[in-house]
């Protein structure tokens, strides 16, 4: 018999802290692997810490509500493995647990404040986690409103799906109010000294009033914020690919056989992406005030379309270290991932460049807003057959080619014209420079 740890995971890197909301696992309960045990909730996210191995839960080390740090040991279960010993003779298995099953996209992109005015207790004693008075913060919910929500949580807690529920059937109230309720002129003069003038906006019988989602609102604010924050400049540069286009005609059908994956254009424009920052490793930085931070790790994020329309960014860490099959499977196996909701954490934390692959939608080039804090992204174009002059020794020739433009935002801050040109100029000569005859 064996002891296992479980410990608070990190779960990014402004996160130090997370309250235990729930014990799903009791002492003396049989634990399988993976099995969620306890769930926990931060400021940002509410989480479940599954189970890294099988065995029975012995010990729980803290009780609901309490606040604990990570790294902390939280559990510990014993297991049928063999006995190891530490220095000091004490047994035990060290570990620390996966980061899984997170609400990854309000870890992504929104970046509320690890504070709130809100109690965690109501006057009724009514328990409320960091997430959930963090929304209802930013929301404008009061106590009184959290009081009312129907929590299906433990012992009628309020889970982040209740508040959101409510904000959804609270904000509908308010859409129809608005178009049926005239306000007085004195309401109007009212309002107006505390919202800034807004362009007014006519609604004809016949339109239909869409409330954003949550997640909509979040990615809008991130968005105008990376503009407010970074001064935009474009640079465009169109490639001719069509020795990768033939090069993956002629490998794709003995790559799928042999390694089991799908090889698309996607990583080979990534491979070719992390090879280029090596050589300006200036456009893998960002900017801390009047500090710019060089980023040694080359994390390259891989802008990905989910079923809702929203977008999330998974991470390749360590882009840099990978040849053209380890790229390919990196890139499916998040694609994979993102498709399926299950990205873990740590999978979209620490990007430090971006790639956007417009052309997936038909667009022959884009002008993508940067991630911040990132200083530079990269928009992928569709790749066409086009009809393009052809030098040869013997003469210039009118051929059949394939050809896509790649866009490089970034921000004129810190990366100058040059720099932004010479970066996108790399790119498109290692592309065009690939081998026909590469062996994978």
């Amino acid at each position: 018999m064996a002891k296992f740890e479980v410990k608070l995971p990190k779960m990014g890197e402004s996160v130090a802290e997370a309250t235990i909301t729930a014990w799903l696992k009791s002492v003396g309960d049989t634990v399988e692997l993976d099995e969620a045990i306890v769930e926990i909730a931060t400021d940002k996210v509410d989480s479940e810490i599954p189970s890294e191995v099988e065995g029975t839960l012995t010990e729980v080390l803290f009780e609901v509500d309490d606040v604990v740090k990570v790294g902390d040991t939280i559990a510990v279960i014993e297991t049928e493995q063999s006995e190891t010993e530490d220095s000091n003779g004490d047994e035990h298995i060290e570990s620390t647990a996966t980061e899984e099953n997170v609400e990854i996209l309000e870890e992504n992109i929104n970046e509320i404040a690890a504070k709130t005015s809100i109690e965690k207790n109501s006057p009724s004693g009514k328990f409320f986690s960091p997430l959930v008075r963090n929304i209802a913060e930013t929301e404008g919910i009061s106590m009184e409103e959290l009081e009312a929500i129907n929590g299906t949580g433990k012992n009628n807690r309020v889970t982040k799906d209740d508040i959101l529920n409510y904000l959804t059937n609270r904000d509908s109230s308010q859409v129809e109010q608005q178009k049926t309720l005239t306000p007085s002129p004195e309401s109007k003069q009212e309002k107006a000294t505390h919202k800034k003038p807004q362009i007014p906006v006519s609604v004809n019988g016949e339109d239909e009033v869409i409330e954003m989602t949550r997640m909509g609102k979040l990615i809008a604010h991130h968005m105008v914020d990376s503009v407010q924050t970074s001064a935009h400049v474009q640079s465009f540069i169109e490639v001719d690919v069509t020795n990768i286009v033939n090069w993956r005609n002629k490998v794709k059908d003995s790559f799928y056989k042999r390694e089991g994956e799908k090889i698309t254009f996607t990583p080979i424009f990534m491979h070719a992406v992390a090879k280029a920052i090596k050589q300006y490793p200036l456009i893998n930085i960002s900017v801390d005030g009047d500090k710019i931070i060089k980023r040694k790790a080359i994390n390259l994020g891989m802008a990905a379309a989910l079923a809702d329309g929203n977008l999330i960014v998974p991470v390749i860490k360590n882009a840099d270290e990978l040849n053209v099959v380890g790229m390919t499977k990196a890139v499916n196996d998040l694609a994979t991932k993102a498709r399926d909701n299950k990205l873990k954490p740590d999978e979209i934390q620490g990007g430090t460049y971006t790639v956007t692959n417009v052309g997936s939608f038909g667009s022959v080039f884009g002008t993508p807003i940067i991630n911040q804090p990132q200083v530079a992204i990269l928009a992928l174009g569709a790749v066409r057959k086009v009809p393009a002059v052809i030098e040869t020794p013997e003469g210039d020739f009118i051929g059949i080619r394939h050809k896509m433009f790649i866009s490089h935002s970034y921000d004129h801050r810190v990366v100058n014209g040059a720099l932004g040109g010479m970066f996108i100029k790399t790119v498109k000569e290692i592309l065009e420079s690939w081998d026909v005859n590469k062996q994978i």
